[in-house]
């Protein structure tokens, strides 16, 4: 008998089952995010190795380079080899170089160790929104995607909180990387005896019942990247998300080392008021995919959740030029009402970008999520090198000014999106009825 780390199911999971196995798709997102979580410690790495801003933008854009790389791989792997065979070991050496990270003492060590690290996480990562999207049907995707979305969103949180609350204690940035590994090690595990996904025949099945729903039933001709990419709403996807990712990451990579450098505060008080951010955040993902999905509408809730993050971060660019007139209870306030803008229109977009995907061919769900794998990298490379040249020359302010201008050019993009605009009587889903 064989024995295998991998898992498969015969019959469509409901009830319990299916919330167990989201609820560790979701972990399994959560997990691997925090693995590659670095922004609390960055204001101490750059002191104690001796970095200059643009010398860490390097090498963390170098490292983003790998994820990206292996993100756009791993995608494809996932629609052939399956999700789980990935997931499971890239989550659980990444766990373990974690712990590679406390002996780094000169920045070509964190060079190497970053690469490495991200380009095995990227191969984890991509393995997670296929997994979730398998065990959604299109009625509660924006919920499920909203609770994916905890992953990425909930690590900066955890990863923030655990600062805030033991950096004093410990006073030194290996300690963070200890507990990282320690947590991420036995989560995984955790995962790897909990998750399974669809057996090959089943996969068949619905997939043969989606391709008839979109009007492919011939599904003799295999899947080819390149009808995503003759798509001109995939396009205005990537690109539009590409713009939103802006200020999303310039948060998660310098969020501690903007409002220490600008507001004058601890690196301690800088993760406690990014907590902040991500608490409204995390909460707001969850709700607006709850009422995406009872109205079944996308492109709305993304136009205003888009619409309110360019008010509040108008707010926050006036902030960052008057320092002297900006309380500590004023940033978190503003910072977690950034966080709820960008939530709102976070989850209904990665439903949206999953449907029209699955319309264009839903055997490509994994290597459509590869694409926005290598997005989001690629535009973590682009935040990395362009930041600390604009912030040298202008401020933060004026790299915020840049965000704002990226964010506003998703609000454009969300014209070519497909989905419809206002509420129409909802049909049955032909795939949730296949799904049982």
């Amino acid at each position: 008998m064989k024995v295998s780390y991998v898992r498969y199911l015969d019959s469509y999971p409901t009830g319990r089952k299916r919330a167990m196995l989201l609820t560790m798709a979701v972990l399994a997102s959560l997990i691997t995010s925090y693995e590659a979580a670095i922004a609390p410690v960055v204001p101490l790495l750059l002191t104690e190795l001796k970095m200059s801003l643009a010398t860490y933008g390097a090498i963390a854009a170098a490292a983003a380079v790998a994820g990206a790389i292996a993100g756009i791989i791993a995608g494809r792997l996932t629609d052939t080899l399956g999700r789980v065979r990935l997931l499971v070991p890239a989550m659980l050496l990444t766990s373990l170089l974690c712990f590679a990270m406390t002996l780094v003492q000169t920045t070509g060590q964190l060079l190497t160790v970053r690469i490495v690290l991200s380009f095995v996480d990227g191969i984890a990562v991509a393995s997670t929104a296929p997994l979730v999207r398998d065990f959604s049907p299109r009625m509660g995707r924006a919920t499920a995607f909203g609770f994916w979305t905890w992953g990425p969103v909930g690590a900066n949180f955890l990863s923030a909180a655990i600062a805030g609350a033991t950096l004093s204690l410990f006073a030194n940035w290996q300690s963070q990387f200890i507990i990282m590994g320690a947590i991420s090690f036995v989560v995984s595990i955790v995962i790897a005896m909990n998750i399974a996904e669809l057996s090959p025949a089943l996969q068949s099945t619905i997939r043969h019942t989606e391709l008839a729903a979109v009007g492919k039933a011939d599904d003799s001709r295999p899947p080819r990247m390149a009808d995503l990419l003759r798509s001109r709403c995939m396009w205005a996807h990537l690109l539009g998300i590409s713009s939103w990712l802006v200020i999303y990451i310039t948060l998660l990579v310098f969020g501690q080392t903007m409002l220490v450098a600008t507001f004058g505060l601890s690196a301690a008080e800088a993760s406690q008021i990014m907590t902040a951010f991500w608490i409204l955040d995390l909460a707001v993902l969850v709700v607006a995919g709850k009422f995406s999905d009872r109205w079944q509408l996308r492109r709305p809730f993304s136009a205003v959740g888009t619409v309110l993050a360019l008010i509040v971060l108008g707010v926050l660019i006036w902030m960052t030029g008057n320092p002297q007139d900006t309380s500590t209870a004023g940033l978190m306030i503003t910072g977690m009402l950034l966080g709820a803008s960008l939530a709102l229109a976070y989850a209904p977009w990665m439903a949206n970008f999953s449907e029209n995907a699955e319309d264009i061919d839903p055997r490509l769900q994994g290597t459509a999520w590869g694409l926005f794998a290598f997005v989001t990298k690629a535009i973590a490379v682009v935040v990395l090198l362009a930041a600390p040249p604009v912030v040298a020359a202008s401020g933060w302010q004026g790299w915020l000014i840049v965000s704002l201008v990226c964010l506003a050019a998703f609000g454009i993009a969300i014209v070519f999106f497909q989905g419809p605009w206002r509420r129409r009587a909802v049909a049955v889903d032909p795939v949730a009825v296949a799904r049982g």
